[in-house]
């Protein structure tokens, strides 16, 4: 599992579980438990539904010179 998520990418996916977990328990409902996905993956820096997009917010490119988010370009 090589890490493919960014700084910004994993702090926003962080808030985002926390706050729906947070609403489950206060709403009572067994909903906040999805909020675990995204915390998950925030803690992991690994986001599997990325891998097969060939999405990297890491900044550092994934493959090649970093040119074009993943060393996809035509040039």
């Amino acid at each position: 599992m090589k890490p493919n998520l960014g700084t910004a990418d994993r702090a926003i996916r962080a808030l985002i579980g926390i706050g729906i977990i947070i609403w489950g328990i206060a709403a009572g409902s067994w909903l906040g438990v999805i909020g675990a996905v995204p915390l998950l993956t925030a803690v992991l820096g690994f986001c599997p539904a990325y891998r097969p997009l060939g999405i990297n917010t890491t900044g550092k490119g994934g493959k090649g010179d970093g040119c074009c988010g993943g060393g996809q370009c035509s040039r």
